[in-house]
């Protein structure tokens, strides 16, 4: 088991962080895009992509990375499989669905992709919050099996 504690914590670390991270996002940043304005709202969604890649790049890298650790440590646990596969949808979800919509509105504030993409982010904090949930019980089966 000791074996699997460092790539668990990291995995906590960086899955608790998203989720914190996401439920700012989801209930507070994207809502107020459209407060922004037409005239500074290309620069401001360029600026927001930019910045937004330094602090969840490494995050989410460290969570795929931990998460395919935990799986490789332990291949017949299928909670540390189904934390992977949330991991996998994150990513899908980022790069097919949230990526594409940041994209449209760099060209300048478009209520419908706006509205995508609040709507459509509300799957990843769905999934950032499950996998709280799951991480912080594998923490707890881990310290009960020691």
């Amino acid at each position: 088991m000791e074996s699997a504690l460092l790539p668990l914590l990291i995995n906590a670390a960086a899955t608790l962080y998203m989720t914190g991270l996401i439920w700012f996002v989801q209930l507070v940043h994207y809502p107020l895009m459209s407060q922004v304005g037409a005239d500074g709202y290309r620069q401001y969604q360029l600026a927001h992509q930019n910045l937004t890649s330094l602090a969840v790049g490494p995050a989410m890298l460290a969570e795929l990375l931990s998460a395919l650790a935990l799986v490789a440590i332990n291949t017949k646990d299928p909670w540390r499989w189904a934390g992977l596969a949330a991991v996998a949808a994150l990513w899908a979800s980022t790069a097919l669905v949230q990526m594409p919509l940041h994209a449209t509105l760099a060209g300048g504030f478009d209520p419908e992709a706006h509205a995508r993409l609040v709507s459509t982010n509300w799957l990843r904090t769905a999934l950032w919050t499950a996998r709280s949930a799951l991480v912080l019980w594998l923490i707890a089966r881990a310290w009960q099996s020691r």
